[in-house]
């Protein structure tokens, strides 16, 4: 059957179980969203930005499991859609990005809105096509699934001529792809190694990143680690990967991270890093970190092995089959001394911040972010999705939710990207519409896409969204107070009054001052029906500790401040 290009994009979409696409139309589009009339089960929603959209495609990704879809135009539309395309990389999340082109026989002269996309987003996304020819597109459409979904996840980028989508060709989409496999390249020798290192190991320790839920490991990962009684400490991406509250659970690390958490990955004589990259932020000073200490690596993308650290034993595979292969063989241990050794020093690094941020004050008093965060946690629940933007508030709400259940945090990891929160909380309630969706933002990053409450409008999307004002970029401000002499430059922030913004926008808006205010606030917008923002005042100065200083070891976490 003949089908035009523009038919062969919205037919492959919903071969690809597509529903949901976040976009924004523009000349070189015109085409095929001329026909979305006829494929109603394919669902437009109207951003108010590209980066939104872009955003909202990687929450829908985070919050369903599902490859998300973007739609800009050319030039400036498709450029636009680069910082969430580079956060989406970076953080392994599948999403197909299609923009459109010049016409393809003035592609290369500079045409107006033309822009070299596929050479700009080439270090930025795991593939990216331009399709030259319409016979091509079925195929690429189902290549660039494929590739955004298959082994570590990530962005894929078809960039379309305008032309193409008025073309007509035979449609028939392909039910496989000509693509290499994956082949697993464990190796039982490997297994056997990291077996005798776990066995032997007085001191080990897991640090267990977002592979563990892009894998869905979470249960492999807690019968690891209860066999073996060892530690285990998460990334931000992989908080969730095991509950909080378990025993053997040491929170978060990193430059923010708790420090039971810190103190084990600095004191471990094993490090047992599964589903991440041994990043900066949470491994401090690489070569301290290395210096007395074992590391085995399970990751499934074979680039990362030896890249940041170097690995005594690398597992290359999916984690979900690599972590049973080693439960097998490691033998049932107690590690007593050892947590006793994180738990003495974890409990003595607690009584000093309970100092600097105690939990019982006076009403009258400014709250701090842990006080909201906390508040929205007892309301919430452990199945509502929480969605923060980047900055203090984010490691805040890191350290303190306590995520018990996965894919319950969707936050911009490796890339930090302010203005990230608010589109892709859109994104996640789109993909996950029965759960409750919580946005915790900050005054900064709140209004890099405030636009976006127009979008929540207009979809009739419900979420709930507690801006911290504390009137800085907090985050900032704190290495300018500790590194630079509190020299404050640019970094005390003027918002506007939200609760016209809210007003004009059509949302509900409360506030709150005073720590008393905190719960019938947060309780008010939870009870609400549409989307509410809040506004908590919290000290202006706080601070998040423990930190740990730029190019310092994990043993150099700041704690008191005094």
């Amino acid at each position: 059957m003949q089908k035009s290009g523009a038919q062969i994009v919205m037919e492959s979409l919903i071969k690809e179980k597509t529903t949901y696409i976040f976009g924004y139309p523009g000349g070189s589009v015109i085409a095929l969203y001329d026909c979305f009339k006829d494929y109603p089960v394919l669902h437009h929603i109207l951003v108010r930005h590209e980066q939104g959209a872009a955003f909202a495609a990687e929450g829908y990704a985070r919050a369903s499991g599902k490859v998300g879809v973007c739609l800009a135009t050319s030039g400036p539309g498709a450029t636009n859609l680069v910082t969430g395309i580079a956060n989406a990389y970076l953080d392994s999340v599948p999403v197909v990005y299609i923009t459109g082109q010049v016409a393809s026989n003035v592609m290369g002269s500079d045409a107006f809105q033309e822009t070299d996309i596929t050479g700009i987003t080439f270090s930025i996304t795991k593939h990216n096509y331009v399709v030259e020819k319409i016979e091509d597109l079925a195929r690429i459409i189902k290549e660039a699934f494929h590739i955004a979904r298959s082994g570590r996840p990530g962005p894929v980028l078809i960039d379309i001529p305008k032309d193409i989508f008025s073309q007509k060709t035979e449609y028939k989409y392909p039910k496989t792809v000509a693509l290499p496999l994956n082949k697993s390249k464990l190796k039982k020798s490997d297994i056997s190694k990291a077996v005798k290192l776990i066995n032997s190991a007085k001191k080990p320790v897991i640090i267990a990143g977002h592979g563990i839920m892009i894998g869905g490991a979470e249960n492999e990962l807690r019968a690891f680690a209860e066999k073996t009684n060892m530690p285990v400490v998460l990334t931000v991406l992989g908080l969730g990967a095991l509950d909080e509250a378990h025993e053997l659970c040491m929170g978060m690390l990193g430059m923010h991270g708790h420090a039971a958490a810190n103190y084990a990955v600095h004191n471990a004589d094993l490090i047992i890093g599964i589903g991440e990259r041994f990043d900066d932020r949470i491994t401090g000073q690489i070569d301290e970190l290395t210096k007395n200490t074992k590391i085995i690596h399970i990751e499934i993308d074979e680039a990362e092995i030896n890249k940041n650290v170097r690995v005594d034993v690398p597992l290359i595979g999916d984690c979900k089959l690599v972590i049973p292969e080693l439960i097998k063989g490691c033998s049932k241990k107690k590690n007593v001394n050892w947590l006793r050794e994180i738990d003495s020093y974890s409990k003595n690094a607690k009584k000093t911040l309970l100092k600097i941020y105690p939990i019982k004050r006076a009403g009258k008093e400014r709250p701090f972010t842990y006080d909201v965060v906390r508040e929205i946690r007892k309301v919430s629940g452990p199945d509502a999705i929480i969605v923060t933007d980047v900055g203090q508030h984010q490691m805040f709400t890191c350290q303190s939710y306590e995520f018990a259940k996965p894919n319950k945090l969707i936050t911009s990891g490796g890339l930090g990207s302010m203005g990230f929160g608010l589109p892709a909380a859109l994104g996640a309630k789109v993909a996950c519409p029965e759960d409750e969706v919580w946005l915790i933002n900050g005054d900064g990053g709140i209004q890099m896409n405030i636009q976006e409450l127009m979008t929540l409008v207009q979809e009739n999307i419900n979420i709930k969204i507690a801006i911290i004002q504390n009137s800085y970029l907090g985050m900032v401000r704190q290495w300018q107070e500790f590194f630079y002499n509190k020299n404050y430059a640019s970094t005390p922030l003027l918002s506007p009054n939200y609760k016209y913004i809210a007003k004009g926008f059509g949302v509900k808006y409360l506030s709150a001052k005073r720590v008393d205010e905190i719960a019938p606030a947060v309780r008010k917008m939870n009870e609400h029906e549409g989307s509410c923002i809040c506004e908590f005042y919290v000290k202006k100065e706080e601070k998040v500790l423990p930190m740990v200083p730029s190019g310092k070891t994990l043993g150099d976490m700041i704690i008191s401040i005094e």
